[in-house]
Order: structure tokens, then C-alpha cells, then sequence
């Protein structure tokens, strides 16, 4: 193939090539071969590259054992030309770009297995709130108990992960993932039935522990403590287990309000150890971002959901109703920020430099490029959350609305 098609059929975005000096560097398989040198995954049409990686999270990985079956075609030749990047499943390429996955395999492969079972790029939902209502309790008491911030993370994270791992086993058995879905923990046997309950049940245990922890560099008082902390732990497992909120179309609700005023107020609580409405107020905005991951999740499942007999928020409203309420959902915090900003700190308009992202996030899902749209979602949602926060940490106490 000449090189100029064999580059035209690439399409490599910021990717420069120096001019073949051999006709074995002129051809496809050249190139093929200096990108695996270089550590990038050949695709179908074209190469990844770290604009490509935007749905790493997005499908789990697959063991060792299978990805050797599945990528490198033990116990089959390879195709001529099929490079061990090119021959592995796309799934499984686009994984290799995680950086922790990409530490943990070699030596570590059951391990790196169990961490891309979390969906760890969902973390931000629970970062973000309990740092701001860390920032919201330093300035109401001048004080941070660093102890107490650190066991608050330690607690939230488990309890989230350990969510995580009771929806994919609920999902699975309900009918709803499949070879289709991005949650595949379960479909391509990466991990079993019995160890997805185990690894949830212990991260329950490790966010007992984090509570006992917390109690214990809090000023709080253990009943207050407690009230949240399990209100919190209940709704991660009802999500999707027992009554199955997600199913009847309550879901949205829980996430908005765990993603948000629980997380926010247990953080403020275990710094302050008062009670205060001022954290549920200022957990709005954010617990608005977070639901658009979910509602945008829930749209791309449509079809899966129906057929397997679920009610989400998205079907119920239909395309045009979930395309205005994934609107409102996503530029109504951008409109608060205004206000705020100009009616009281200017640093309130931190989170407005997210907007341009937003308006792209809007486009896709109109135009209906929703497959990788959650996760692009879930790092919009951690910029916006930490500009948020650092906003926040800034301005002057007596111009935080609620702080006169």
C-alpha cells in the first residue's frame, strides 16, 4: 500500500511519522510495528491516542487468562500482520490505557482485575462532596481535623465501590448486562458471582472500619454519625439490591441525593460536628452534575432496559423529555453559579470555565454519541466538582452566601 493511503486509512490525530527510508517502512505492517514499539494500541480505523481513551473505564477487564485466549489467540496462528496490540479484543486495548490497570497486570493480574470490577472513574461522585463539605465545615469553624477528612474518604469510597460491585451483580442476574453493556464483570466470567459478592461484602467491612475511624477523630457525636452513615450504605446496596430503586424509576432520586447532601453533610458533620442545613444548599449544584452521568447512562441502555422489563426515568420520559431534563440537569448548576457570582463572590464563577465541556457533552448526547458519553461525564464532573471546591476555599467567608 502506498504511504499516503496507508496514512489517509489511519487518520492518526497528532501523530507525526518520519519518511519511510525502506520499502518495509513504507508498508502498513511498518507502521504497525513502530506503534507497538511505542505502546499504542492499533484500531480498526486508526490509533489510539490519548483522545481516544476517553471510555478507558468504560468496559472492565478481562483476566489474564482470557485475554491471552481472546487477544493473543493462544493455541491458533496469528493472522499475518496481527500484531499482539491489533489482535486483542477493543475492549481490552482500550483498558490497557489505565494507568493503574496497566501497573497492576503484570505481576498483579486478579488484582487488576478486581480494581477495574470498582468502575473507579465513577469516584468523583463521592470525592468531590466530601472535600467540599470539608472546605464548607473550615470555613464555618476555622478548623480541619485531617484524620478525620482522610477516614471520611477512606469510608465514602468503600461504601461507593462496594455499590458498584452489588449493581453489576444484580445486573447481571436481572438480565440486563450483556456481551453489549460496558459493565462486563460478569458476562465474560473476569470475575465470578461469589467473588463480586465477596470483594462488595468486604468493602462494606473496610467502610465499617473507616466509620469506627472517623468517631474517632470526630468531634461529632457517634448517633448523628451513624444516622448518615448508614442512611448512605443503605441506599448504595437498595440501588439495584432488595426493592431495586433502580428498577422502578427512583434511582435518579437516590443518586442525586446521596451523590450529594449525604455525602456533603456526613463530611461537614464528622469536621464540625453540628448539624446544618447550609451543606444541603450548597450540595445542589453539585448533586445536579453528578445525576447527568446516570441519566445519561440510563438513555444509552434504553433498549437493554426494555427488554429486560426495567423502568428507569429515562424511558419513562421518552427521548425528547430525557434529552430536556439531561439539559437541565446539566446547564440549571451553571445558572446558579451566576447568580452567586455576581451577587456575592466572584470566585463563584470558577466552575463556569467547565461550561465550554459542558456544551460539547450537550451535542453528543442530541446527536446521540452516547456510548463513551457517561464517562466524559464523570471527568467533567470531577473538574467541575474540585473548581467547586477550590472556589470556595478562596472567597472571603463573610461573601459565602450563608456565612453572614
Amino acid at each position: 500500500m502506498p504511504k499516503t493511503s496507508a496514512l489517509k486509512a489511519l487518520r492518526i490525530p497528532s501523530v507525526r511519522f518520519h519518511t519511510p527510508s525502506s520499502p518495509d517502512e513504507d508498508s502498513s505492517q511498518g507502521l504497525r510495528k513502530r506503534l507497538d514499539h511505542a505502546g499504542r494500541g492499533v484500531q480498526e480505523q486508526g490509533v489510539q491516542t490519548d483522545g481516544d481513551v476517553d471510555d478507558v473505564f468504560t468496559s472492565n477487564n478481562v483476566s489474564e487468562s482470557s485475554s491471552e485466549q481472546e487477544g493473543s489467540g493462544e493455541g491458533k496462528a496469528r493472522p499475518t500482520g496481527c500484531s499482539p496490540v491489533r489482535c486483542r479484543p477493543r475492549h481490552v486495548r482500550r483498558m490497557t490505557s489505565s494507568a493503574v490497570y496497566t501497573a497492576l497486570r503484570p505481576g498483579h493480574p486478579r488484582l487488576a482485575s478486581y480494581w477495574m470490577a470498582l468502575r473507579p472513574w465513577s469516584f468523583s461522585a463521592s470525592f468531590a462532596p466530601v472535600l467540599l463539605g470539608t472546605v464548607l465545615a473550615f470555613k464555618f469553624s476555622g478548623e480541619c481535623y485531617v484524620g478525620a477528612l482522610l477516614a471520611t474518604l477512606f469510608t465514602v469510597l468503600s461504601v461507593h465501590g462496594a455499590g458498584n460491585l452489588v449493581n453489576t451483580f444484580f445486573d447481571y442476574h436481572h438480565g440486563i448486562d450483556s456481551k453489549k453493556s460496558d459493565d462486563r464483570t460478569l458476562v465474560d466470567s473476569i470475575l465470578t458471582s461469589e467473588e463480586v459478592i465477596n470483594f462488595g461484602a468486604l468493602l462494606y467491612f473496610f467502610g465499617c472500619i473507616g466509620f469506627v475511624l472517623i468517631d474517632w477523630f470526630s468531634p461529632a457525636k457517634m448517633e448523628h454519625l451513624a444516622l448518615i452513615y448508614f442512611g448512605g450504605l443503605s441506599s448504595s446496596f437498595l440501588y439495584t439490591g432488595g426493592i431495586g430503586l433502580k428498577y422502578i424509576a427512583l434511582g435518579d432520586v437516590i443518586i442525586i441525593v446521596t451523590f450529594g447532601p449525604v455525602c456533603m453533610l456526613f463530611a461537614y458533620i464528622a469536621q464540625t460536628g453540628a448539624l446544618s442545613l447550609l451543606p444541603l444548599w450548597y450540595a445542589l449544584p453539585l448533586a445536579l452534575n453528578t445525576e447527568t452521568i446516570l441519566h445519561a447512562n440510563n438513555a444509552r441502555d434504553v433498549v437493554t432496559d426494555k427488554e429486560a422489563g426495567i423502568v428507569t426515568l429515562a424511558i419513562v420520559l421518552g427521548q425528547t423529555g430525557s434529552y430536556v431534563l439531561f439539559v437541565v440537569l446539566l446547564f440549571v448548576p451553571y445558572m446558579m453559579f451566576t447568580i452567586l457570582g455576581l451577587n456575592s463572590t466572584p470566585w463563584l464563577f470558577l466552575p463556569l470555565l467547565t461550561l465550554p465541556a459542558a456544551f460539547h457533552m450537550e451535542r453528543n448526547y442530541r446527536g446521540g454519541e452516547l456510548r463513551r458519553l457517561p464517562t466524559k461525564l464523570a471527568k467533567l464532573n470531577f473538574v467541575f466538582g474540585m473548581l467547586y471546591t477550590i472556589g470556595c476555599l478562596l472567597a472571603d467567608k463573610s461573601n459565602l452566601p450563608g456565612f453572614t
